[in-house]
């Protein structure tokens, strides 16, 4: 995937001085020879400048890292270490940062005497020290282990480290207003400064615009080809592919041309009411082949849907899509192909839909076609260019980072399914099954008044996107989930 980082995670190991600094030494060596033999070793970073006993230290072990380029960092109790020099390290490094110690091994030197490191101790200190600094850090669900079970702390933590990195080196560029009776999909622009995340609005004039001096462009026929290519049988709508062509390579120079300071680009894209009339097709299938090559391009000028694609896009290391949570599934579909082959209530089931932005890669089948909702009110002949099919059945994780209409951010983790169920249906869509949807969908998705667009991540992430969320500052409180029934949500009726 292309738009995503390289993170390299620097080790440093502390000291309290009244411990023996042979203790972190050797405890450090142990856990990055415990990683290299597990994972990749270019994403770690031994920092063998010093143990960090004191704020000299400190200094030197941040130039250091610095100098080899990390990104990220792990700053590794090997005894009970310093709380003043290690959340200084933590707060001066400009980057996501994890804290981890060590446990006690009666096999080490001096065992539980002189070998004893009391690293179970010094991360409570840390942790409030931490605090007082406002200093946010990845602390993981019990965050004390052996060489072995920290290297996978480490590993646990790297998707988390590349999306919070990610965000905070991304432009949004987004074409035009919400559509008219659109008022869902609001965008208050200022948390995204508070995430680090950098926007860009345009006027659609101005897209249409660069699209029309890209006629004629000599690198159309060969992105048509492409596209050719992609489609093989499903290319039902042939006439069109030199427009989508033509558009495709409007967005990418825009990127090259707009992305500026930033490292990374997500698109929040206009597609309706005046798109089909005046650049005479849908832009879905172009949109979906953005997003798989990592530049999500979200529908409806949804700018947060957009960043929520774009986080996915991160952790998972995959394509994502967008889609509306969008109808409920009929009760002879659910009897014939659910009710007695999963177990699943028809309340847990809905399905996902879009005109056609999925991906071909994530869909069971595909075909491009017209879209047909606005062909009902337009000629047929402007609404060609969606990528139709049923998604391809797997684990899934429905989410979102949103921003209300007073600037708060809230967000949404649930784990689910697609089934291996026909959909019977049109656009890019999949029958859907989330344990109690029904209790998620009255007491999160209408109680926080959350728009009718999530974002798909194809496989279970909840874990990393829960722990992205925390650390990018949306309140404990304001991250929702799909909560089990013995769990009450907080408006939900006790009677």
């Amino acid at each position: 995937m292309k738009n995503t980082p390289k993170i390299k995670i620097g080790i440093v190991a502390v000291s309290r001085d009244c411990f023996p600094e042979s203790l972190s030494v050797t405890r450090r060596k142990n856990l990055v020879r415990a990683y290299k033999a597990k994972y990749d070793e270019t994403e770690i970073y031994e920092c063998p400048v010093c143990i960090v006993e004191s704020e000299i230290h400190m200094l030197q072990a941040l130039e250091d890292i610095k100098r080899e380029g990390c990104n990220a960092l792990c700053v590794y109790l090997g005894n009970f270490g310093p709380e003043i020099a290690e959340t200084m390290l933590a707060k001066q490094f400009d980057g996501p940062k994890m804290f981890i110690a060590a446990a006690e091994e009666t096999s080490a030197d001096g065992g539980l005497v002189q070998g004893r490191g009391d690293a179970y101790c010094g991360m409570l200190n840390a942790s409030y020290n931490l605090h007082l600094r406002g200093v946010k850090a990845y602390i993981p669900e019990y965050p004390v282990g052996t060489a072995d079970e920290c290297a996978d702390m480490i590993h646990e933590f790297l998707p988390v480290a590349k999306a919070i990195y990610a965000v905070r080196n991304l432009k949004i560029i987004s074409f035009g207003p919400r559509p008219t009776n659109f008022l869902a999909c609001n965008a208050p622009i200022q948390q995204l400064y508070h995430l680090g995340a950098e926007i860009e609005e345009n006027s659609e004039l101005d897209l249409f615009e660069s699209f029309n001096h890209h006629a004629g462009d000599s690198r159309i026929p060969d992105v048509a080809a492409d596209m050719r290519k992609e489609l093989g049988a499903g290319n039902k709508k042939p006439e069109i592919l030199e427009k989508l062509a033509q558009y495709e390579l409007t967005l990418l120079d825009w990127v090259e041309a707009h992305k500026g300071s930033r490292e990374f680009v997500a698109i929040a894209g206009k597609c309706w009411p005046a798109f089909q009339t005046q650049f005479g097709f849908v832009p879905c299938y172009v949109n979906s082949r953005l997003t798989g090559m990592g530049i999500p391009v979200s529908c409806e000028v949804d700018i947060y849907g957009a960043l929520s694609e774009f986080i996915g896009t991160i952790i998972s290391d995959d394509v994502v899509t967008l889609l509306d949570i969008n109808n409920t599934v009929p009760k002879d579909l659910y009897d014939e192909d659910i009710r007695d082959k999963y177990s699943y209530a028809q309340t847990d089931t809905f399905m996902g839909f879009h005109c056609g932005n999925t991906c071909s890669r994530k869909l069971a089948f595909c075909e491009m076609r017209n879209q047909m909702i606005m062909a009902r009110s337009l000629p047929e002949e402007v609404t060609n260019g969606t990528l139709e099919g049923d998604i391809a059945p797997g684990d899934i994780t429905f989410f979102r980072l949103q921003s209300t209409s007073d600037a708060k951010l809230r967000a949404y983790v649930a784990q689910g399914e697609i089934l291996p169920v026909a959909s019977r249906s049109f656009g890019s869509i999949g029958v859907f099954a989330i344990p109690e949807m029904k209790r998620f969908y009255r007491h999160v998705l209408i109680e926080k008044n959350y728009p009718h667009h999530g974002a798909v991540a194809f496989g279970h992430y909840g874990k990393a996107l829960y722990e992205v969320f925390k650390m990018l500052g949306v309140e404990l409180s304001e991250i929702d989930y799909n909560q089990p029934r013995t769990e009450r949500y907080i408006g939900e009726n006790p009677f």
